[in-house]
């Protein structure tokens, strides 16, 4: 819950269904009041970000956590997309993916991505990384208010 009260509004910008659904049980079982709001491909997160098409009432999101791979529209796209729009650019973007490339984390960070995150393998070290995510992200800053 964030300062004002209301839940915490998260999109989860990935294709794994593995990895939604541990992404959805870590923050269930924190315990935090988290609304975490889940699309599957990159074309499908800018339509939601820009509350377009089936989106038009999606609620602008406190947090982004974004994949790299995605299909239809590259992580890396909608990265750039979203830091040039000036009605999405304050939201902090968390770059959570398997990808440990230098390239990658270089170019994220070039991009204006907020945090670089390996998602681990291994099922406890995943919950244990989102539970800082949550900790930090959630508990610890300051998130801008987005106005809708």
């Amino acid at each position: 819950m964030n300062k004002n009260g209301r839940p915490v509004n998260i999109l989860l910008i990935e294709d794994n269904p593995g990895d939604v659904r541990l992404t959805k049980e870590a923050f269930k079982e924190s315990g935090m009041n988290v609304n975490l709001n889940v699309v599957m491909d990159g074309v499908e997160a800018l339509l939601y970000l820009k509350q377009e098409g089936t989106y038009t009432n999606a609620v602008i999101p406190d947090l982004i956590l974004l994949d790299l791979n995605l299909p239809k529209k590259d992580g890396r796209e909608v990265l750039e997309i979203i830091k040039k729009d000036d009605n999405l650019m304050c939201i902090p973007v968390v770059v959570l993916t398997t990808s440990g490339a230098e390239q990658d984390i270089s170019n994220s960070y070039r991009l204006h991505a907020n945090c670089y995150l390996n998602k681990p393998i291994e099922f406890d070290k995943f919950f244990d990384l989102i539970q800082k995510v949550e900790d930090f992200w959630l508990s610890t800053t300051v998130l801008p208010t987005m106005i809708d």
